[in-house]
């Protein structure tokens, strides 16, 4: 039974990496603007080979597989209209009656949400806290910093790119653009906690499994 499941968790990880794969040539195809395509979907370019080599030696949760994937496609889609011109979000915009296009708070959303998960399973699983208070403040913590370290790339892409790194940094003329997206990974990352824990700690249960 176990080894069946194995099986069938082998070949969905596939048919995602192969989807993955399909969309993101389609997103690269003919993008809006090249240069923030690239650096829009880069983190895509490092994690896809990690998780696909360290698939027998560490294989994650379907839960952070399916998580990541999302992730993966909301970078695609940002990439390729640009965040500040993602049809998706105009009418979100258009719904709420916003002055700016939200699309890039979604990517954010999503900058924290998973990578919430991937701290919380990494640390688990090696066993590097105890105590679930202690948990969920780490993680909060992690996804706070890694949130951090990309606004300090955007700003690094700022000085070396000049007017170039505007589609990239997708400002829309928020001067609040910075902390705003520090506060959505923070959403992000206290939703993934308080929605996807439970769940979390039964595939993990089921994964670490003798």
């Amino acid at each position: 039974m176990r080894q069946d499941t194995s099986n069938r968790s082998a070949k969905s990880l596939i048919l995602a990496a192969v989807l993955l794969l399909i969309l993101l040539i389609l997103s690269g195809i003919n993008p809006y603007d090249r240069a923030t395509w690239v650096l829009e979907v880069f983190p895509i370019l490092i994690a896809f080979p990690i998780v696909i080599a360290s698939y027998r030696r560490f294989p994650l949760t379907n839960l952070l597989y399916l998580s990541i994937f999302f992730h993966a496609v909301v970078l695609m889609i940002g990439g390729a209209y640009t965040y500040a011109r993602v049809p998706f979000g105009f009418e979100i915009a258009e719904l709420l009656n916003l002055s700016r296009n939200p699309y890039d708070k979604i990517g954010h959303f999503a900058q924290g949400f998973v990578p919430a998960l991937i701290a919380r399973e990494i640390l688990i699983r090696g066993q590097h806290i105890n105590g679930k208070k202690m948990l969920t403040f780490i993680v909060v913590c992690i996804v706070l910093a890694i949130s951090a370290s990309y606004e300090l790339i955007e700003w690094a892409a700022a000085l070396i790119m000049g007017q170039g790194a505007d589609e990239f940094l997708g400002t829309q003329g928020d001067q609040w653009d910075t902390q705003s997206d520090m506060f959505f990974a923070l959403i992000g990352a206290i939703s993934a906690l308080l929605l996807c824990s439970n769940t979390h700690d039964k595939q993990l249960k089921n994964l670490l499994k003798p």
